[in-house]
């Protein structure tokens, strides 16, 4: 099964259901055909972004069965929503990251989301510059979070008594590198700035999601956010 647009023709090696590129490769899964291609004329558009497929819903993408990078996944699509299809594709694909990009930017959809384990949650009006910056941020291991998602995620949570509590059970050193996590930079560009090895920045985020039960980053982001941590 090869999606429309997107196929052969642009000559990717194929190994296992995963694809080797140098590249960073986006699927796109959206219902609305206008804005889905739209969307991969943008990404394709720039170089070292490569749209590997695109589908109208998450059965097709499933059935595809090719992980990329990056996902851009709508919320409101036909069966399976984008809000159930975060785990599936988790599952499937767990170093993918899943950027949730939508109209809806009410607090029910983006906490959900990133509950789930979305890595960025875009709003589609969203300047193109910003996707693309969206894309290349989760890619590199930060989260994407737009000002009007992250003030929803301010307005949902009130801060109470659990804030000196999480922030004690934290070292130090846990709390500068939740700072700079905060701050969207890579692992890598952490532990330059600390001194240490991007495995040390690696164990000591194990340690911070643990402390904090969260399971991504978007989930630190927002959590940090919310409590005001930092």
């Amino acid at each position: 099964m090869t999606p429309k647009g997107y196929g052969h023709s642009q000559n990717l090696m194929f190994t296992s259901g995963k694809i080797s590129t140098m590249s960073i490769t986006v699927g796109i899964v959206e219902d609305h055909e206008e804005f889905r291609k739209s969307l991969a004329f943008l990404i394709s558009s720039i170089k070292d972004y490569k749209v590997v497929w695109s589908f109208g819903s998450v059965e097709e993408a499933i059935q595809y069965n090719v992980a990329t990078d990056v996902i851009m996944l709508d919320i409101s699509l036909p069966r399976m929503t984008g809000l159930e299809a975060i785990q599936v594709f988790k599952n499937r694909w767990e170093e993918t990251k899943i950027i949730m990009l939508t109209i809806l930017e009410d607090e029910y959809n983006i906490m959900t989301a990133i509950k789930n384990g979305a890595d960025g949650y875009i709003l589609k009006k969203t300047n193109p510059q910003k996707i693309l910056d969206a894309i290349q941020q989760v890619f590199e291991g930060g989260a994407a979070l737009t000002p009007m998602v992250a003030k929803q995620v301010l307005s949902f949570f009130k801060p109470d008594k659990k804030v000196k509590e999480h922030i004690s059970i934290l070292t130090k050193r846990e709390q500068e590198i939740l700072s700079y996590i905060v701050s969207g930079i890579t692992n890598e560009q952490i532990a330059v700035e600390l001194f240490i090895s991007t495995q040390t920045v690696r164990n000591h985020i194990k340690n911070i999601y643990e402390k904090l039960h969260v399971h991504s980053k978007a989930q630190v982001v927002a959590k940090a956010l919310t409590e005001k941590m930092v």
